[in-house]
């Protein structure tokens, strides 16, 4: 395999997993990242779970895949906010 062949077929929904520290506002600032790469979107679409100690949250954002270069500038971003722990 080359490094241009992708094992996703793009446009695609892509589920991206993102973990940090339970606070008020984290699913906003994932979103607010998420929309600039994605501008369609919704932040209603979030799925919340908390962690068993409720310290952290993880969240699974369903993105809109257009391109390899898309989620990797997407995975960057989210992977250098302060508020993020890891994305998956």
């Amino acid at each position: 395999m080359t490094h241009t062949d992708s094992l996703i077929e793009y446009p695609c929904d892509f589920p991206i997993k993102v973990l940090g520290l339970a606070h008020q506002g984290f699913a906003q600032t994932v979103a607010e990242v998420i929309v600039r790469y994605d501008h369609n979107f919704n932040a209603a679409t979030i799925e919340m779970r908390p962690s068993s100690g409720a310290r952290y949250i993880g969240l699974t954002c369903t993105v809109r895949a257009t391109s390899r270069e898309q989620l990797d500038a997407l995975y960057q971003e989210l992977c250098n906010h302060p508020q993020v722990t890891m994305v998956l």
